[in-house]
């Protein structure tokens, strides 16, 4: 349904009792839309804090991140990671 600015303030009581119902309204100046009257849905249940106290389990460290990368965090240049020496392998003549 479209109604102009004029009518909605003279019969808005009864234009929300349409939107409660389910119908959408329009509001126009000059035949342009310039609003949206709709019925606004229940919102959900409150959840209820704290439910499952006692059913988690996290460990003191969950946060620990590793040096380097904590280090990228920072915006800092991680220091060079360490190679492994493995011992040189000796070619075969062929």
């Amino acid at each position: 349904m479209e109604v102009n600015i004029h009518e909605a303030k003279t019969h808005f009581s009864k234009l929300l009792q349409r939107v409660a119902a389910g119908e959408e309204v329009i509001i126009a100046r000059a035949g342009v839309p310039v609003a949206k009257l709709v019925r606004i849905e229940a919102s959900p249940a409150k959840r209820q804090l704290g439910l499952y106290r006692g059913q988690i389990w996290m460990a003191d460290d969950f946060d620990k991140l590793p040096d380097d990368l904590m280090a990228a965090f920072d915006g800092e240049e991680p220091a060079p990671k360490k190679m492994k020496k493995t011992p040189a392998r000796k070619r075969k003549a062929g």
